[in-house]
């Protein structure tokens, strides 16, 4: 499969299901306001909206396939399975106060090719609870907010990261050139880490037999 970032929570993954048909995942699609360029004629087959804050909710940028003429929504918890992918949404927080702060979040679970994905969103909580680490436990690349101010910030993401034990790496919602948001730069994240990153231009390829099996890789995809 191909993983595309392009700036804050929004990915684009291209996976094959298992009749060999294209399907196209969006996660968290942001709008122009906050300064970074919204990709153009951009189709999905499936879109995964985590809350309904304006940087992660803009449906509007993301058309059909080929496949699927109106893309699948996805914006809450449960079990879903959509064009021979399957989805689980958890319910989590934007804050560590429980949601008094900034409310509810739900992050993504993906199971594709073999290969587990999970998405953080902008996951507020310091510590998962145990029954979303449950869920979380076979994870294999993790997509984790590490800019602070309105998630963990680096030395909280790194935190989480030993909870879950992914194999793969992949930080978000960072500060970028462009971006109208105050956020810690991905450096803090690198240093706290203690893990040499490798950085992607363009598409992240991922495969199940490309996963490593000890040692747990960094990737810093470039939009």
């Amino acid at each position: 499969m191909n993983i595309n970032w392009f700036g804050q929570s929004f990915f684009k993954i291209t996976t094959k299901n298992s009749s060999g048909e294209d399907v196209v995942i969006a996660i968290d699609p942001f709008d122009k306001s906050y300064g970074l360029k919204v990709p153009t004629k951009f189709g999905a087959d499936i879109v995964l909206i985590s809350h309904d804050h304006k940087d992660h909710s803009n449906i509007n940028a993301v058309k059909g396939t080929n496949l699927s003429p109106e893309p699948f929504v996805i914006s809450g918890p449960g079990e879903y399975e959509i064009k021979g992918v399957m989805i689980y949404g958890i319910p989590a927080f934007h804050d560590d106060k429980q949601g008094e702060d900034r409310g509810e979040i739900t992050m993504f679970l993906i199971e594709t090719e073999g290969v587990w994905l999970a998405h953080l969103s902008d996951l507020g909580q310091k510590s998962l609870e145990n029954g979303q680490l449950e869920q979380l436990q076979s994870v294999d690349v993790l997509m984790i907010p590490v800019g602070g101010t309105f998630t963990i910030d680096a030395k909280e993401a790194s935190k989480i990261i030993s909870q879950v034990e992914p194999r793969v790496i992949i930080p978000m919602h960072y500060n970028l050139p462009g971006l109208k948001l105050d956020l810690d730069s991905v450096d803090k994240f690198i240093k706290e880490e203690g893990i040499n990153p490798e950085e992607v231009e363009g598409k992240l390829k991922i495969t199940k037999k490309d996963l490593p099996n000890e040692d747990t890789k960094l990737f810093i995809l470039k939009s």
